[in-house]
């Protein structure tokens, strides 16, 4: 598997990434009804650095690495990570967090912050305590999952 920076040839296979993960809406805090659009201006913004993880021809993960804040708050990154279907169980995400993690150092930054990490996420949370990041807070109801209803939601931090 190699890891890559994404390009706009890429946005058909991230967007067949990004779409079920959007409608299930059990993940990300993010609108289900999203366009593709709509999702990928998301997933490649401005100060996004976007990248996908390719085995054999095939885009099985991608992820955006940024600043988490600006200004004063700039020295720490934020990363947003998806796994197609398909890959899941298959050290995708495991391997896109590891490159993330030489990535934001390479750029400087001190630490990495994950903002809001659905609680009943639970493959993230044990692979993301798993590389290191520590939860800590825990916001009580602060995601409306859409079948276990109001669940918390997480911060998870780890210095580079």
């Amino acid at each position: 598997m190699i890891i890559r920076t994404a390009t706009a040839a890429d946005h058909d296979a991230i967007w067949s990434i990004l779409e079920p993960v959007i409608r299930a809406g059990d993940t990300y805090a993010l609108p289900r009804d999203w366009s593709r659009e709509q999702a990928l201006s998301y997933w490649f913004a401005d100060g996004h650095h976007t990248f996908v993880a390719e085995d054999d021809g095939q885009i099985l993960g991608t992820y955006y690495l940024k600043a988490n804040q600006k200004g004063g708050g700039s020295h720490v990154a934020n990363c947003g990570y998806m796994t197609a279907a398909q890959a899941t169980g298959k050290g995708v995400a495991r391997a896109m967090c590891q490159h993330s993690l030489e990535v934001a150092k390479d750029m400087s930054f001190a630490a990495m912050q994950f903002n809001f990490v659905v609680s009943t996420n639970s493959r993230a949370v044990a692979l993301w305590h798993g590389l290191g990041f520590q939860t800590l807070t825990r916001l009580p109801d602060a995601f409306d999952h859409p079948t276990e209803g109001l669940v918390d939601a997480l911060v998870m931090f780890r210095k580079l």
